[in-house]
């Protein structure tokens, strides 16, 4: 997420060009993200990278918000930081690597164009520290919107792979 935002679609009148903002800066900062489609349940961390050490970041914050009985399988793309021999990966977490090119299987993926168009498109915003603020905002948001985040990422065949 960052200044360089991206503008969508918009209901106007014929003929006529809608207002929209688009920034061309580059200040950005990556939102880090792990939900349960079946709950809700949500950690999110904004970080000023992405990176192996970042990943490995967000991995402990989210092993500390586990239960003490509990194991998460976490399903994520092939990106090079999600795979990195030197990423710290907490005892009580599994990475489950999805095929390449398929992001139509990663959940998570849905909210990043739900908050893009509703919460981060058409703003400029000032600086690094607006954009944080911004990420910030539009994951609250999201979170405060009742079963928004078991709408967008409960895919009907997760069920079948639940153990």
């Amino acid at each position: 997420m960052g200044q360089k935002g991206r503008t969508t679609h918009r209901w106007w009148l014929r003929g006529q060009r809608p207002p929209g903002l688009c920034d061309q800066r580059f200040a950005s900062a990556y939102l880090f993200a792990a939900v349960e489609p079946a709950t809700g349940a949500e950690v999110a961390l904004v970080l000023p990278t992405v990176s192996t050490e970042a990943m490995s970041c967000f991995l402990s914050e989210l092993s500390a918000r586990i239960a003490p009985d509990a194991h998460v399988a976490l399903a994520l793309d092939q990106a090079g930081w999600h795979a990195s021999a030197a990423l710290v990966v907490p005892s009580n977490i599994t990475l489950v690597p999805l095929p390449p090119y398929s992001p139509e299987l990663n959940p998570v993926e849905r909210l990043w164009l739900y908050l893009r168009e509703r919460y981060l498109s058409h703003r400029l915003l000032k600086d690094y520290n607006a954009v944080v603020d911004a990420c910030c905002h539009a994951w609250t948001a999201l979170t405060q919107e009742p079963g928004r985040i078991q709408s967008l990422t409960s895919y009907p065949w997760l069920p079948c792979v639940r153990s």
